[in-house]
């Protein structure tokens, strides 16, 4: 019985204090490049998006009053535009695991500002540098502050999990003579930085940016001592993927010489007001859980519709970014952007009222659910030909329906029906006899219906239900 109790006792001790670094340089490296999958630039376009990890913090990706915002979000539309795709985030903390999704072609870059090691150029490529960045130690200053790495003897520090920062402490054992204990954490960078606020933990390293833009909110941190020194930053791609590597390779000289990379940074890490009040506003997924202020009613209305209210909000962020005063070239208003003949049929009087225009789309919303239960019985797809319909007209929906069910394909999944709605710009289609809609601009529709998923799905990730 000693054996196991043994273990036990072992497994707690790393748990609770963490590790020393030779434990980890003598642990053995699984090799994720072995099976890489093949996935280069022109499969990516093929496919129509790009897919990145990045983190959710207040200089990578967030939501600020319904709006997608952030330093490294920023520089990845402009790369998809530029490429031609659309962007598809995925958030992520854990940087190994980022790694073995990269490899196994879950995602297309790691845009995470990584520092090149030997260790990681054995696991990817990286781009052009994007910059440098030195790290530092972040401890609260109102709690035994340290001023010397000597000081760091025998105390515990928590790293995120797969970063270059438990091998740039390692580094600093053996030249000081020092012993302290690692802890890495599955959690991003700016959620330890709050567990040093808390008191929590006592040490946490980060890069300095990070560090310094988070201590222009709190006064009580401490990004005084420097870790390491200024490095080259990157993104990371695929070994084998060489297309991929040149064009954003080249995307990185373009902007460097139009400055467009210099304003971004001043944006996100210079203008600190700025940047204090969207990361503090209840209004930003970093401080607090809400998207705009009409929440609540969004909350009642996505109710009705049996709807995630955050798909709802995707809905209301498209249509009028949640302006109950904006009106549309066509003459749609409200928060849902309805047209003066909807708003009659569904007794909206005064559309600058939130609450009688969510209601009226929402009662539009429901009579085309009801319109599309019984062809398309599956939630998750109907909800497409629903936001398809709200844009387009359900007639038109209706003949790309009846096209797809004419030329064999599954009339129950969108992509499908996607396909010959967008081909209802083409006179073989808007003129077939089943065609009672005419010409359309079905592309539009399409994208439409796309860019209020993938909102969805940002809000899915960074908004609590």
């Amino acid at each position: 019985m000693k054996k196991p109790v043994t273990v036990i006792t072992i497994f707690l001790i790393f748990a609770i204090f963490g590790v020393q670094c030779t434990f980890f340089e003598r642990e053995a490296k699984k090799d994720p490049v072995e099976n890489s999958v093949l996935l280069d630039l022109d499969a990516i376009k093929k496919r129509g998006f790009i897919r990145a990890i990045v983190d959710n913090s207040s200089t990578s990706y967030y939501i600020y009053r319904g709006r997608r915002m952030g330093y490294e979000f920023e520089m990845l539309r402009n790369l998809a535009k530029e490429l031609g795709v659309r962007l598809h985030l995925i958030v992520k903390s854990d940087i190994e695991e980022a790694f073995i999704s990269l490899n196994e072609g879950k995602a297309d870059i790691i845009a995470m500002n990584l520092e090149k090691t030997e260790e990681r150029l054995k696991l990817m490529k990286f781009t052009k540098g994007l910059g440098e960045m030195s790290t530092v130690l972040v401890q609260n200053r109102r709690k035994n502050k340290i001023d010397r790495i000597e000081d760091l003897a025998e105390r515990v520090i928590h790293v995120q999990k797969g970063s270059v920062y438990k091998s740039q402490l390692c580094a600093l054992e053996n030249p000081n003579a020092l012993s302290f204990s690692i802890i890495e954490a599955s959690e991003d960078k700016e959620s330890l930085i709050d567990k040093v606020l808390q008191n929590e933990i006592d040490f946490t390293v980060v890069d300095k940016n990070v560090a310094l833009v988070n201590a222009t909110y709190h006064d009580e941190l401490d990004v005084s001592l420097e870790i390491s020194e200024a490095s080259e930053v990157a993104w990371a791609i695929r070994k084998n993927s060489p297309e991929l590597e040149r064009a954003i390779n080249e995307w990185i000289d373009q902007n460097n010489k139009s400055s467009n990379f210099d304003i971004l940074y001043q944006k996100y890490f210079l203008n600190s007001k700025n940047s204090y009040f969207r990361n503090n506003s209840p209004f930003s997924s970093l401080a607090g859980n809400k998207i705009s202020e009409y929440d609540d009613l969004i909350k009642k209305g996505a109710e009705t519709l049996g709807w995630d209210w955050r798909l709802l909000a995707s809905l209301v962020y498209k249509e009028s970014r949640f302006d109950t005063t904006a009106t549309s070239y066509a003459g749609a208003v409200g928060l849902l952007q309805l047209m003066p003949v909807t708003l009659e049929r569904f007794g909206v009087e005064n559309p600058n009222d939130p609450m009688e225009s969510l209601m009226g789309g929402v009662n539009f919303l429901r009579y085309l659910d009801k319109f599309w239960r019984e062809r398309v019985p599956e939630t998750n797809e109907r909800i497409k030909f629903i936001l398809a319909s709200y844009n387009i007209g359900h007639g038109h929906v209706e003949d790309a329906w009846k096209l797809t069910r004419k030329y064999g394909k599954n009339t129950q999944t969108w992509n499908n029906v996607a396909h010959y709605l967008s081909l209802k710009s083409d006179p073989k289609f808007y003129r077939d006899p089943i065609v009672r809609s005419g010409f359309a601009k079905g592309h539009i529709a399409v994208s439409y219906v796309t860019d209020v998923m993938i909102t969805y799905d940002s809000y899915r990730v960074l908004v609590n239900p």
